[in-house]
């Protein structure tokens, strides 16, 4: 099977489907809060993915719906009236994960293409036999799996498409299957509630149960001979609820991956056999949608054009909020590597979005801004486009009655300054970084 690979971007909205496509992304992906794994991604339902259908299509390009929730009983009719909602309005394939959800669509739909979800775990080419063998068109692969094993997977059934991820989020438990959320908050993540619990600050303390255990109060705990049990965690925002936890010589940490980043490898990933390039992020922003696209559509075309790697991509990934990067498994298990255990939250980067264009008249050189952060006349901004960067100076900043601002402000401002030239449709402005400069600097 010989496909052009794609560059697969998440839609978690309609701004954020329009910012990947623009920004380089062949395809994208969307779901449906109820029956996907991002209840958090409210910005397509029913009534309006029709239109996010239509105008990916009217640029030549793919959008694919997320319903990869494993149903209970009593969500398996509204599963199968979703279906019946969604499949005539052309989706080019629903990204599933529960086999029973499966057939029925196999049976009922037999033209819609399906993709497997990563939430089916599949690490080993039998399961890709299975899966082909039952009609599915793709496998979105487990990310627990090493270059060499999906080189295997495409060797031994080489007529399947293979997806991998290449970017964002990894969840500590196997692929996502992880009843921490449920545990603490009965919020399954399985059914597309998760709470992010591996991303908290977490306290380790123990209940020694009493107090008149004066040997163990007056005995310090000793490292390496831990009691059978009383530990416990308790997240800092919610001091009344325990997390039971063991610890072993290595000690405790909980639970926090790093964030996955393989734009280096999208030449040994294509060699493997996989197809589509996969980010992901559909509860992110739409900077962080277009940004991501658009370093790995240049990385992916240097190397289909047979040019080396350009650090610029990689730096412009590192830019983005990031919980620190690691490779993942692709070149080896990463162990502690692949564990931030210094904070739960991305980083920033110093270098802040401040506002999105949302129109520019040519004949005043003025654009419309909606302001995401404040920035101030003499700021030195660099102005992001589908196509480059272009560093600049703020000049006066103008409200939308004309008059002159001190400031832009936060909160979807509007406000006008002029632009050295039209950006198109779509651009963004951030603060530059001190190496970057801007205009006269």
């Amino acid at each position: 099977m010989s496909l052009t690979p794609e560059i697969l971007s998440p839609a978690g909205d309609m701004e954020k489907l329009k910012a990947a496509l623009a920004f380089g992304a062949d395809a994208v992906y969307a779901g449906i809060p109820k029956f996907s794994l991002r209840t958090r991604e409210t910005g397509f339902t029913p009534e309006n993915i029709a239109s996010a259908i239509d105008y990916t299509h009217r640029l030549g390009k793919k959008i694919y719906l997320t319903l990869n929730i494993y149903p209970h009983n009593m969500k398996v009719d509204p599963f199968l009236r979703e279906l019946d909602t969604v499949v005539p309005l052309g989706p080019d394939a629903l990204i599933m994960a529960d086999p029973g959800m499966i057939g029925l669509a196999r049976r009922r739909y037999p033209d819609m293409p399906v993709h497997l979800s990563t939430q089916a775990n599949t690490v080993n080419w039998a399961s890709v036999a299975f899966w082909r063998d039952l009609g599915v068109r793709r496998i979105i692969l487990s990310r627990e799996l090493r270059l060499e094993e999906i080189a295997e997977m495409h060797e031994k059934v080489p007529d399947i498409e293979l997806e991998a991820f290449v970017h964002g989020a990894i969840c500590i438990a196997y692929s996502g299957r992880c009843l921490i959320s449920n545990y603490l908050h009965s919020r399954d993540a399985n059914q597309g509630t998760c709470t992010n619990s591996c991303r908290w600050e977490y306290k380790l303390a123990y209940d020694r149960g009493s107090l008149l255990d004066v040997e163990r109060e007056q005995r310090p705990y000793a490292y390496g001979t831990p009691p059978p049990e009383g530990f416990y965690v308790r997240e800092s925002h919610r001091a009344d609820e325990a997390f039971p936890v063991g610890e072993d010589e290595h000690g405790t940490y909980l639970m926090n991956s790093r964030d996955l980043c393989a734009v280096e490898l999208i030449p040994r990933l294509l060699d493997s056999g996989v197809v589509s390039l996969k980010i992901e992020g559909r509860t992110k922003s739409a900077y962080y949608a277009a940004v991501t696209a658009r370093a790995y559509r240049r990385a992916l075309d240097d190397h289909r054009a047979g040019r080396p790697f350009d650090p610029a991509n990689l730096r412009d990934l590192m830019r983005l909020s990031n919980r620190t990067y690691t490779t993942g498994f692709y070149t080896r298990n990463p162990r502690q590597h692949g564990e931030n255990f210094g904070d739960g939250y991305s980083a920033g980067t110093g270098a802040p979005v401040v506002g999105v264009v949302r129109d520019f008249d040519p004949a005043s050189s003025l654009a419309l801004i909606r302001v995401k952060n404040r920035f101030m006349p003499g700021d030195r901004l660099i102005l992001i486009t589908p196509e480059r960067d272009i560093p600049l100076t703020v000049p006066e900043i103008l409200d939308m009655e004309g008059r002159k601002k001190d400031a832009a402000h936060g909160g979807a401002e509007n406000v006008r300054i002029a632009l050295p030239g039209n950006p198109g449709a779509f651009a963004f402005l951030r603060k530059a970084k001190p190496a970057e400069g801007g205009e006269g600097a």
